[in-house]
């Protein structure tokens, strides 16, 4: 039995793994990286023989774990993909998106390769998805060799981590992981028992929370600030990723105009593809664990954007709280285009950051600055000139790295797989559980590579 990484690149990206159990042959997750273009964005898919995959799994519908699912599914036409009702409905609404975008660069950019899968794809693809619940064991392979059991990760609406049983051995996938939870959703459900293998997400390895954090703390430092923006008639830009972090936030707002901490009638814009995934949120209100479980977001908001009416830009007004994709900023998304057109110019202004930034894209450029700089949102047009205020938060949707360590040493793994994280965060992992876990074998995978289980 074997574990191959069939990551083109270490670290955060286009995630995909193989367990070969000798029988039956599963691929976890397949996604796509954001930070490469055309096949250096996919993952080694030759590193499977064609036809030889009897099923993958799907943990959530991010695009590093999902966006090249078409690709993996294509050349394997008798497997099935296994993921929650939720994963399914939001995987497909990304990947619709993505094949617009996808268009897009292939005529922007030049690269014929794209799109890599087209609309009529996706629809015939569906069939194929196979929708299973929480805590229900359920056959992976049509043999029965496998047996699977998903678990809520807390991540965003739908993650799950999975739990693999063959040969007598327990095989934990953590994909991504958030053991706090969100203002909207709860944190993760995950197994207690000891397990053989685990694989297991390292993304905050290399950041250290400050030790007087607390999430009631930090909600009230970002209503405390959006309220001093709305008193000078000031804006506040939120960047935001329209899967998690947009219906996290929009809860966030509700409770703070329930609680009079901002004014009850701010208006609050969101952006188109926010709003498709938002209206999917709230389809599944009564499948997922809420800290509001009556709360259906665009029924009970009085949101001022993301109608398929408007048309044209997003207006910028005074007093208004604007959450817009993408949270890094990225060129071409809403909240870039936002920004350049006037917002950074206005010293009454304010944008928050929620979430994490690559260091290569515009957030982060933004986040370094100072007052006064100069920034480049975008490489076709001149800088703009910050002079708005900025600021960061903590409302990471991953575990602390010391969350994810204390679960390693509670499940007992004898061997540990770190994967989904810098080189940095996985060498502060391998570090710890060399002196906490001398016994156990801790292994950073690398691509291509076949490791026994």
């Amino acid at each position: 039995m074997i574990f191959r990484s069939l990551c083109r690149h270490a670290g955060i990206g286009a995630n995909s793994y193989l367990i070969d159990t000798g029988k039956a042959r599963i691929v976890l997750d397949s996604g796509m990286h954001p930070k490469h273009e055309a096949e250096e964005a996919t993952p080694h898919f030759e590193f499977v023989e064609e036809g030889t995959m009897d099923a993958a799994v799907l943990t959530h519908a991010h695009l590093d774990h999902t966006g090249t699912v078409p690709m993996l599914m294509r050349r394997h036409p008798a497997a099935s993909i296994f993921m929650t009702p939720a994963t399914a409905d939001l995987g497909m609404a990304m990947l619709h998106n993505s094949v617009n975008v996808m268009s897009s660069k292939r005529i922007e950019l030049g690269i014929a390769e794209y799109p890599f899968f087209t609309h009529e794809e996706l629809e015939e693809l569906e069939s194929r998805f196979e929708h299973r619940a929480y805590e229900r064991p359920f056959d992976l392979d049509p043999q029965g060799t496998v047996r699977a059991t998903f678990h809520d990760a807390g991540h965003i609406l739908g993650s799950v981590a999975v739990t693999l049983e063959t040969q007598g051995k327990k095989i934990l996938y953590t994909g991504d992981l958030n053991f706090g939870g969100h203002t909207l959703l709860k944190g993760a459900l995950m197994p207690k028992e000891p397990v053989d293998v685990l694989i297991i997400e390292t993304t905050r390895g290399a950041q250290q929370r400050r030790a007087d954090y607390t999430r009631e703390s930090e909600e009230m430092r970002l209503a405390q600030q959006i309220r001093d923006v709305l008193d000078r008639r000031g804006s506040v830009l939120i960047p935001v990723f329209a899967i998690g972090k947009t219906q996290e936030l929009l809860t966030m707002l509700d409770q703070f105009k329930k609680k009079k901490l901002i004014p009850r009638k701010t208006p609050i814009y969101i952006g188109g593809l926010s709003t498709k995934m938002t209206m999917i949120y709230d389809r599944h209100l009564k499948g997922s664990r809420r800290n509001f479980p009556d709360f259906e977001i665009l029924q009970d908001m009085e949101l001022q954007a993301g109608s398929r009416k408007r048309k044209g830009p997003i207006p910028l007004h005074p007093g208004c709280i604007y959450a817009l994709s993408s949270g890094m900023m990225s060129e071409n998304t809403v909240s870039n285009q936002f920004a350049a057109q006037g917002f950074m110019e206005n010293r009454k202004n304010a944008i928050y950051f929620v979430g994490y930034t690559d260091s290569a894209t515009p957030g982060a450029r933004i986040k370094a600055a100072v007052k006064g700089d100069m920034v480049k949102l975008d490489d076709r047009l001149p800088a703009v000139p910050l002079l708005c205020d900025k600021d960061e938060f903590d409302f990471s949707g991953h575990a602390t790295r010391e969350e994810l360590l204390d679960y390693i040493m509670q499940v007992k793994p004898k061997t540990t797989f770190l994967v989904h994280g810098d080189d940095n965060a996985v060498a502060w992992f391998a570090e710890q559980l060399r002196e906490k876990m001398p016994g156990m074998k801790t292994i950073v995978p690398q691509p291509g590579q076949d490791y026994e289980l």
